[in-house]
């Protein structure tokens, strides 16, 4: 049986060169936020961690941001087939 994903069709068709750009850009962008995501896991909470977070806030906002560009990228790089 298979299943039907809505947005499945999203991808069908040829990968243009702005395509690979944005999945470039996904990529680097979902391995900052994990990283990110992976020092608050795993930080030791002292007085100097909270300045060292309130740095980062950019940064998250950032990489939410270029993951969303990335995403439209990968959309509008994509020829659909005829």
């Amino acid at each position: 049986m298979v299943y039907k994903i809505k947005g499945y069709r999203m991808f069908e068709g040829e990968k243009t060169f702005i395509f690979w750009i944005g999945l470039i850009i996904l990529g680097l962008a979902s391995v900052v936020l994990f990283s990110i995501l992976w020092s608050f896991a795993v930080a030791v909470w002292d007085g100097y961690v909270g300045i060292y977070y309130r740095a980062l806030v950019p940064v998250l906002f950032g990489g939410v941001v270029f993951i969303l560009i990335g995403l439209y990228m990968m959309i509008s790089g994509v020829r659909r087939k005829e």
